[in-house]
């Protein structure tokens, strides 16, 4: 017998609980435990003030446990089984909480440092008898160790994967020889690799140890004295076949290595030949630079609520995350299991796990926290050295510590170079949210900025570029490197990028089967049938899904056109059901596609590529008759170098134009000037949406521009604009007039009113309570308004002068021309434009303040239309408001 399956029924008990479970698997796939404490839940100071949960409301900030415990269970069973003469016995869990084993009532020692993130073998050899009964205690509690840096992570967090408690993975007993072959470490560098063999003995001895792989010029043999227990040798600089192929993004790559000792079981790893590095600034793989394409995992598993332990589920996900553009998945404040691993390695995919720390204020503090995460840093490298996709690892998310937790990172960085250099170490991701700059003992740098500069487009707030300057595609970090580069040399990526909500998409709901149950999302949908909003809750989500799309794209070609930028980590492509309810995917809590266009994996890919060229617009709208010179550059971080000629089209309605520039070659790892572009928009009437595209040796990309007449807005005399509603204005609506109300866009001329921005809200309302939670706009694009101002129903790159304006809050839903889109915890009803039956004569209200933007084409062209509007038969407005309802609405 190698291996006996201890998976099936055992005996639970928890306080005041006894049940029969199912291992592996945990205490809430078996329906042990208590029901979930609404009083447990992110923030809830913050959902109370906003009014998004109230006493007596379910969990509203994250999913809901059905069953939850916390503390020491005891998992027992009797097995019998036949040992045989001669050997050594082990019990092994794949995973597990805190764990201990107790044989026959004695207890048995793990053989390596207990953690997360490695798997645990007791040594039971003596103990076991063939008559046996285990009993594991597994703690969740975590009595010795940094208990809140741990629950406060995704390894743990009710947020996220639930701060389980059970066995996972294998569960098994097995035998071994006396001596045997405990592991083989791989390590590729260069056109050589270094072996390191694991041998547990129960005396010392002197054995000859081989090597062999197809990837090897030759085989290798060791002779070797080992000591009693575990040892390790080490076979260094074996020369790798000149013809062995290389693992890389998209090729996984993998070559066999059999290592065989005297009277040992032969022992045989897979492994990659590669070469994860950082040079010159960047990072490189096999001595090429790539452009990193990040996603964050956080452990959103809501039907286990763990991650999967096999290879095909994880196989699955990374196909997922790979159909959106992504080449690496950072694991936020965790390590999956080996099986995500396998699966990248198969897949040609990037992983960059971290210690299962979040420790926002001390780091390192402690004399607990210390012990524990160098073991479980020094665990990982061990278990998963064999594994290519294992390219970089951080010490947790969004650390900060003092000097002498600081100290202690950096002897972790030395440490984990001398255990493993063909990897790369950070102390952490996003440490000190970048206020004190780039660490100089860590490899790489990734954060949302460097000292008081950007690394992304938006924060909460809102801060950030996106929402203070007017968009164009020119803005990059430029800046940011030129001042990261006086400090150090290291590659450096982008942290968390994007983070737009986008509203919930209800029909998610019935998809929980699991140990979670989305009280949130039924309470967020109760809200919204309250207050009126679910006749057109769908076009809501759309348009902010549509919002959030742009903005990414926004993101990502900023830092394409960034020289010397190594890459973008994302958050998030998949809805985050915690942290106040943070849906801001492009995928749900099941990383399934939402049902609407926006989420098509092949339109995010579009331009989160390996490829892109690139145009670089001084700004989106223009007035007919403009010519314009538009640089265009090529991003290319592909494997080859590109050629060819340079290819643009300008297409809209009764308009094409194209040109060609002189032939170009794109060098890989980087960006090339290909030439400019006039672009000449003489010749174009009416208001029009055109599309910009251009191509370069197969390579894609467009852009949507907006060119208006150059007319002067002139109020028509039959309208009265004014400020406010005056006597004048209830005068001229009781004479059956026509009124256009736009008072100026500030809280003191609307004081029931928010500020609105470009971007979509920021991750959650309960999470960062002081931004106003607007969420774009929701345009009536059918509307006869904008028969002469051609717009989607969402906030396009026309809207941002008008999308950062005001936006009225309002006594009551009605049907707006523009609504201003709520954040889910809010839900206010909210406008920036529409009109009413009022006082006997029509009305149009606006926030917009477009009298305050005539420095703006689309500020003066959309004057131009209400005016025009305001003027003609189509102004027949359906509903009927008072005056004391439009004087409560500003």
């Amino acid at each position: 017998m190698k291996c006996l399956d201890l998976s099936g029924l055992w005996q639970c008990e928890i306080p005041g609980r006894q049940a029969t479970v199912r291992l592996p698997g945990t205490l809430d796939e078996s329906g042990v435990g208590f029901p979930d404490d609404p009083a447990h839940q992110w923030m809830r100071e913050n959902a109370e003030k906003t009014g998004f949960w109230q006493p007596g409301d379910p969990i509203v900030t994250r999913l809901t446990r059905r069953f939850t415990y916390t503390g020491e269970a005891r998992f027992t069973r009797r097995i019998s089984w036949q040992p045989q003469d001669g050997k050594r016995t082990f019990v092994e869990v794949e995973r597990a909480r805190q764990l201990r084993l107790l044989v026959n009532g004695r207890e048995a020692r793990p053989l390596r440092p207990a953690n997360l993130i490695a798997p645990y073998c007791f040594e039971v050899t003596g103990l076991v008898t063939g008559e046996d009964e285990l009993t594991f205690l597994s703690d969740n509690s975590y009595p010795g160790w940094p208990r809140e840096a741990i629950v406060y992570s995704s390894a743990a967090s009710d947020e996220t994967q639930t701060n389980w408690n059970g066995l996972l993975g294998y569960i098994r007993l097995r035998q071994e020889p006396p001596a045997f072959i405990s592991g083989v470490r791989v390590y590729p560098r260069g056109d050589v690799l270094d072996v390191c063999v694991a041998v547990n003995a129960d005396r010392p001895g002197q054995r000859t140890v081989r090597i062999a792989s197809d990837a090897l010029a030759e085989s290798a043999a060791l002779v070797a004295d080992l000591p009693e227990g575990e040892g390790e040798l080490w076979l260094r600089g074996l020369p790798l076949r000149t013809d062995a192929r290389r693992w890389e993004l998209g090729e996984g790559v993998l070559h066999a290595l059999t290592v065989s000792a005297d009277g040992m079981e032969d022992q045989t790893v897979s492994f990659g030949i590669r070469d994860f590095a950082a040079r010159d600034g960047h990072l490189t793989l096999n001595g090429r630079r790539f452009f990193l394409r990040g996603e964050a995992n956080c452990a959103v598993f809501p039907e286990t609520g763990y991650p999967p332990m096999d290879v095909d589920r994880w196989k699955t996900i990374l196909q997922t995350y790979r159909r959106y553009g992504v080449n690496c998945v950072r694991f936020h404040s965790h390590c999956p299991p080996e099986a995500a691993f396998t699966a990248a390695d198969q897949l040609g995919m990037l992983l960059q796990p971290e210690l299962s720390h979040w420790d926002p204020a001390h780091a390192f503090a402690t004399g607990e926290a210390r012990r524990y995460y160098r073991d479980e840093l020094l665990e990982a490298l061990r278990f998963l050295a064999d594994h290519p996709s294992f390219v970089m690892l951080t010490f947790g998310n969004e650390l900060q510590a003092d000097a002498a937790g600081h100290a202690f990172m950096d002897q972790l960085l030395r440490e984990a170079r001398a255990y493993d250099p063909t990897r790369l170490y950070a102390n952490g991701s996003n440490v000190h949210y970048g206020e004190i700059g780039a660490d100089p003992q860590s490899d790489f740098y990734t954060a949302m900025m460097y000292l008081d500069h950007d690394m992304r487009a938006t924060c909460d707030g809102p801060k950030g570029w996106l929402n203070r300057e007017y968009p164009n595609t020119r803005r990059n970090y430029d800046g940011t490197m030129d001042a990261l580069r006086q400090k150090t040399d290291q590659p450096v990526f982008s942290f968390e990028v994007g983070q737009y909500e986008v509203l919930p998409d209800f029909d998610q709901i019935n998809g929980y089967h699991g140990v979670t149950s989305p009280e949130n999302l039924r309470h967020i949908r109760k809200k919204v049938r309250e207050k009126g909003l679910e006749k057109d809750w769908r076009r809501r989500v759309e348009a902010t899904g549509e919002s959030s799309l742009l903005c990414y794209r926004a993101e990502v070609e900023a830092a394409l056109r960034t020289e010397g930028y190594s890459g973008i980590s994302l958050l998030g492509l998949q809805d985050f059901p915690g942290q106040g309810t943070a849906l801001m995917g492009m995928m749900n809590a099941h990383l399934q596609p939402k049902p609407y266009a926006f989420a098509r994996p092949e339109r995010f890919a579009a331009f989160f590529r390996d490829a892109l060229p690139l145009a670089l617009l001084p700004r989106f709208t223009f007035t007919a008759g403009e010519r314009v010179a538009v640089p265009l550059k090529m991003a290319n971080y592909g494997k080859d170098d590109l050629a060819g000629v340079p290819v643009w089209s300008l297409e809209g309605p009764g308009f094409f134009a194209q040109g060609a520039l002189p032939q170009a070659v794109s060098k890989t790892g980087g960006l090339t000037d290909l030439g400019e572009m006039d672009l000449d928009l003489r010749g174009i009437g009416e208001a029009a949406r055109l599309t910009l595209r251009v191509e370069f040796a197969g390579q894609q990309n467009a852009y949507d521009l907006w060119v208006y007449p150059g007319e002067k807005p002139a109020c028509p005399d039959t309208v009265y604009e004014c400020r406010t509603m005056d006597e004048h204005a209830e005068a001229a609506l009781r004479a059956g007039g026509v009124v256009y109300l736009s008072p100026e866009s500030t809280a003191e001329a609307l004081p029931h009113s928010i500020q609105a921005q470009f971007s979509p809200d920021f991750w959650s309302v309960c999470t960062f309570p002081k931004q106003s939670g607007a969420m774009g706009q929701l345009i009536d694009a059918g509307h006869p308004l904008f028969r002469h101002f051609p717009t989607e129903e969402h906030t396009t790159w026309q809207w941002w002068p008008m999308a950062n304006r005001r936006a009225m809050v309002l006594p009551g839903s009605i049907d707006a021309i523009i609504a201003e889109i709520d954040s889910c915890s809010l839900l206010r009803p909210m406008a920036q434009l529409f009109e009413c039956r009022c006082g006997g004569g029509r009305l149009l209200v606006s926030s917009l303040g477009l009298q305050d933007l005539q420095q703006y084409p689309e500020g003066r062209a959309l004057q131009s239309t209400v005016y025009r509007y305001l003027a003609s038969d189509d102004f027949q407005p359906v509903q009927t408001l008072p005056v004391s309802w439009i004087r409560g609405a500003l």
